[in-house]
């Protein structure tokens, strides 16, 4: 008797590394960089100041339009829903750890006073973290996808940069919004956002050779280029 088995689904030596590496570089940028405002004095427009996440997002857009190019936009929604549970997590236990009882002693004092500092904003930022970025990396990936199917897969440069100035302009919008209205001044919020958005996406422009060099190789090492034709772009779905 002949058994029906359901078709088994691609097996992929990088996917898992991908993953892991965008879900590291979305903590880093939460924890490290987002709540800092730094500055830099650009030569006839004095100084700018910017949101120091902006180091670390533009690998997380990187890993984005690879994994769509790549993989497909299924394979790019369940990173992004990892990323999701992994500052889920961070920001729970940032104020589990913020709660807990200090040791006597200046030391710890002092210690638990700089630990509210860096992270008593957490909460705050994980949810504008987390609505800007699934917002803003899941359009990303809806417009790499569709214009990938209209170009026929050509001029990956266009999908690339144009993706990344639409999602990237709802992220830095919903973001900064949300993660430091009322706590900056409203003036430095916009400056901030703006300035964010235009470091992120001509850091797309720039790393347009490094992102073919990798999607080209990475085509060739996983056999794959897909191309998301009767693909079900609910964001509301983990499963592939």
């Amino acid at each position: 008797m002949d058994i029906d088995h359901p078709p088994q689904r691609p097996s992929y030596r990088y996917y898992d590394l991908i993953v892991g590496a965008f879900v590291t570089v979305l903590l880093c940028a939460n924890l490290i960089g987002a709540g800092k405002a730094a500055v830099i004095n650009v030569p006839g427009m004095g100084p700018l100041v910017y949101g120091a996440g902006v180091l670390f997002f533009p690998f997380a857009y990187l890993f984005g339009d690879i994994l769509t190019e790549v993989y497909g936009y299924a394979y790019d929604r369940r990173a992004v829903w990892a990323g999701f549970a992994a500052l889920i997590f961070a920001a729970l236990m940032s104020i589990v750890v913020l709660a807990l009882p200090t040791a006597s002693g200046d030391f710890m004092a002092h210690y638990q006073e700089n630990l509210e500092g860096v992270f008593g904003n957490t909460p705050r930022i994980v949810v504008g973290s987390i609505t800007a970025f699934w917002s803003g990396s899941l359009v990303n990936s809806y417009v790499l996808a569709k214009v990938k199917i209209w170009s026929r897969g050509r001029h990956l440069w266009l999908r690339t940069i144009g993706s990344t100035a639409v999602g990237e302009a709802v992220d830095s919008t919903l973001f900064y919004m949300i993660a430091f209205y009322a706590i900056w001044p409203t003036t430095q919020v916009i400056h901030v956002a703006l300035a964010q958005y235009v470091f992120k996406t001509s850091w797309e422009v720039f790393a347009t050779p490094l992102t073919y060099l990798i999607v080209n190789w990475l085509k060739r090492a996983e056999q794959r280029d897909h191309y998301d034709r009767g693909t079900n772009f609910t964001p509301f779905r983990v499963r592939i």
